[in-house]
């Protein structure tokens, strides 16, 4: 190995240092929270993750003075290019240090790799895939992560731009108190919506018939975000492997499907943020994390919304206000102080106006770039 240059990872040796960066990179970082390692080694696990069925991947680490410098990796991802008729590759995996020629270094060989694959253009970072951790956060850095969203170093986004990359996308997050919501208008918004809305209900995720209930979530969830930014459709393997992760901490007072009479037409599942229990955990179970978990879950007090969904045909009726304000007045009953909704699409002006509007504030930023690759 050069004193100085990437390392394409093959060895197990080297996927451990690929996975281990992130802890050392952050150790100095009060608001990072380590997360768990089995969870992040099955992330790049190609023959454990559905994700890989339909996607290729390619990890490298970067070296500096003989030093791991940064990471990154190239994704080649078939379900995204069949949906959008598209020739693109990914990046995803990236945390660097402060050092303009490692950052280029890491996206000349991640450009190099997909090339040699038929890309056109580079977009990202997915890590792995869209419902994994996207983008890099440029604010808010002075605040931990809710679970499953990334935390980056505040240099990223200079780096990435000054290696040929530009805003493709922002994501932002929204955070709602007890101090700052707004029970006037969520009630006003119920008395409207149950009014245009004929018919409609909403009732808790029934875990007792968990595969029913996934295959809901997909059928939705693949139609509400057909016209997204950065959608593909997910398959019902990825689904379910996401959803076996989850049932561990899903709550059902937060995990919620709409029907009209009786035909389910949207869901919101959101999740108690498990990161105030990781972050005291050091990203392990054993032999002390595990009782950890179980003592510290008790005094979870925020929530986040994860993943929502409204059928076409139904969006723009405030479905989506109703679930989430079903979310926050349960979670407030219970002594909850806050609940983060994100991330959200900039350009969906339709949802960032109902959670503002039940006085939710921007929380944070998370950006997704790209370059043409010809």
């Amino acid at each position: 190995m050069d004193l100085q240059g990437v390392v394409f990872v093959t060895t197990e040796a080297e996927k451990k240092e690929f996975l281990e960066f992130p802890y050392r990179h952050y150790a100095d970082d009060p608001n990072w929270t380590p997360p768990l390692k089995i969870q992040q080694k099955e992330l790049i696990d190609t023959r454990k993750n559905p994700f890989y069925k339909e996607a290729e991947i390619a990890l490298f680490l970067a070296y500096h003075n003989g030093i791991p410098a940064g990471r990154i990796a190239a994704i080649h991802n078939h379900a995204y290019n069949r949906h959008n008729n598209d020739s693109a590759g990914f990046f995803g995996f990236f945390e660097c240090i402060q050092n303009q020629f490692v950052a280029d270094l890491l996206f000349r060989v991640v450009s190099d790799w997909l090339r040699e694959r038929g890309c056109t253009k580079l977009l990202g970072p997915m890590s792995p895939g869209l419902l994994d951790e996207i983008g890099i956060q440029v604010d808010g850095f002075d605040k931990y992560p809710a679970i499953m969203m990334p935390h980056s170093k505040p240099w990223y986004d200079h780096l990435i731009k000054n290696a040929g990359l530009s805003k493709e996308m922002d994501l932002f997050s929204y955070k709602v108190t007890q101090d700052s919501v707004s029970h006037e208008r969520m009630d006003r918004a119920v008395e409207i919506v149950r009014k245009r809305t004929p018919g409609l209900s909403i009732r808790k995720v029934n875990l007792k018939n968990f595969d029913q209930e996934v295959d809901t979530i997909h059928q939705i969830f693949n139609k509400a975000w057909s016209k997204n930014w950065g959608f593909y459709e997910i398959s019902k393997d990825v689904l379910v492997h996401l959803a076996k992760d989850m049932k561990m901490i899903i709550d059902t007072d937060f995990a919620h499907v709409a029907e009209i009479d009786g035909s389910p037409v949207a869901f919101s599942i959101a999740l108690p943020d498990y990161n105030q229990v990781f972050r005291k955990m050091d990203g392990t179970l054993f032999p002390t994390g595990f009782l950890k978990l179980l003592w510290h879950r008790r005094k979870i007090n925020a929530i986040r919304t994860a993943l929502m969904g409204v059928l076409p045909e139904y969006q723009g009726r405030g479905i989506d206000a109703l679930l989430t304000r079903e979310s926050i007045v349960n979670g407030m009953k219970r002594g909850f102080y806050s609940s983060e909704v994100g991330w959200l699409l900039e350009t969906n002006t339709g949802i960032l106006r109902v959670v503002e509007r039940l006085g939710a504030q921007r929380e944070k930023t998370y950006r997704l770039y790209g370059r043409s690759l010809v």
